[in-house]
């Protein structure tokens, strides 16, 4: 019996520079080739989807990004895996909705049920403003949810959430209503108002849904299924998601896979043994996964800088980062919640941080010594983001301590 092998720290970064598209030789053309090879990518904060294609196409522009997302529909912002919204190729829909998505947007609309009901709505009024809901988002083709409410002012009424407690905050039906209708595939996000860092999304109906209502209430009836036609099995569906991951991510730990997906270790360990991972050996100790075809050695690749933004679903794709980020540097990368900001990388390395300062300027830290040549390829690649940038300013959506430091001004550089 042969012994499994090892993969060390040197060729899981080799594997991140090439797989994720950052090395040079590495670029995509489209935004569907970088969704894809990354499985999808992290869409919380609306620049983070542009700033990690940019990092990794050829061509990065802006009208690319936007003409999957809202022209051509290529590639897909939906709410999946760790109940976190992603961009996703759209061909994998059915997939990401069988292995995570469902699971996530029924406990949305239980979530919303138990609010309007707070508000003293019974499923039957629920299923009708769902319903009027969808009949004028159909009648105007896109809207935003102030627009909506115009035409049905049950979208309009506030609820008081977390009374009492110093959080407490109101929140309009609508905007849960809404939220439900785009987990289940009924309505997605069109583009927003403003330019590319918005978070105003206008809405519209998604291909399948007939907008008047049919198939769309509370229960049995409003199964997403029936809109969006998927039919695959979930287990099925873990399997193959599974294999997705792990040739984009791996090797990674069962403990990566399950955090990544929001399963429980018993659905990771399930869904792995069906797809057929091969064990490996991590480098130090544990143990890792790949899939069945990919065990072959991966060679080191050419050197590499790159500056990613927060969110990005390179270090956000794992939750054992030991082999490319140094424990020592978390809590400056990091904010408390486990979000991590803009990072500066080399080589397969989280070397430093960045951040876009107000009069257009990206300021970095290098907190390693990487050598001259690496702080001359990062002080361009910085003077290339900035230019990218022009006029619009980014501020990510979960700050972190360096990134705001940077931001205010005190740069200093450091390797």
């Amino acid at each position: 019996m042969s012994a499994r092998r090892t993969v060390t720290d040197a060729e899981r970064r080799h594997r991140l520079g090439a797989r994720h598209l950052l090395r040079p030789g590495a670029r995509a053309a489209r935004i569907e080739d970088v969704a894809d090879a990354l499985v999808g990518l992290h869409a919380t904060d609306p620049a983070t989807v542009f700033l990690s294609a940019a990092a990794r196409l050829a061509k990065p522009t802006v009208a690319e990004v936007e003409r999957g997302l809202y022209d051509d529909l290529t590639v897909t912002r939906m709410l999946c895996m760790r109940r976190t919204m992603f961009v996703v190729p759209t061909p994998l829909v059915p997939l990401v909705h069988a292995s995570t998505a469902r699971a996530v947007a029924a406990k949305e609309r239980a979530g919303c049920a138990a609010f309007l009901a707070g508000a003293g709505w019974d499923e039957r009024r629920y299923a009708a403003v769902e319903r009027e809901a969808l009949a004028a988002l159909a009648a105007r083709g896109t809207a935003g949810a102030a627009e909506l409410a115009v035409d049905v002012t049950a979208l309009a009424e506030k609820v008081l959430v977390h009374p009492g407690k110093s959080y407490e905050a109101w929140q309009t039906a609508g905007s849960r209503i809404l939220r439900v209708l785009a987990a289940e595939g009924r309505i997605r996000r069109a583009r927003p108002r403003g330019s590319w860092t918005s978070s105003q999304f206008r809405w519209t109906v998604a291909h399948g849904s007939t907008g008047d209502g049919a198939g769309t209430g509370p229960g049995a009836d409003s199964d997403p299924e029936f809109d969006l036609g998927l039919h695959t099995d979930p287990a099925a569906a873990k399997s193959a998601l599974a294999l997705r991951y792990l040739h984009a991510f791996g090797p990674v730990t069962v403990d990566d896979l399950k955090w990544w997906t929001g399963w429980t270790l018993t659905d990771a360990r399930k869904a792995l043994a069906a797809a057929g991972a091969v064990e490996v050996d991590l480098d130090g100790s544990g143990t890792g996964y790949l899939t069945p075809d990919d065990e072959a050695p991966v060679p080191a690749v050419e050197p590499w800088v790159a500056l990613l933004p927060g969110l990005d679903p390179t270090p956000m794709g794992r939750r054992h980062r030991d082999f490319y980020l140094d424990p020592a540097h978390v809590p400056a990368l990091f904010d408390r919640n486990g979000n991590i900001g803009p990072t500066v990388w080399a080589d397969g390395r989280i070397v430093g941080a960045w951040a876009q300062r107000a009069d257009g300027e990206v300021a970095y830290r290098i907190l390693t010594d990487v050598g001259a040549e690496t702080r001359e390829a990062v002080a361009g690649r910085a003077g290339e983001l900035a230019a990218w940038l022009g006029p619009t300013r980014v501020t990510p959506a979960y700050r972190t301590p360096l990134e705001r430091e940077l931001a205010g001004g005190r740069a200093g550089r450091k390797g």
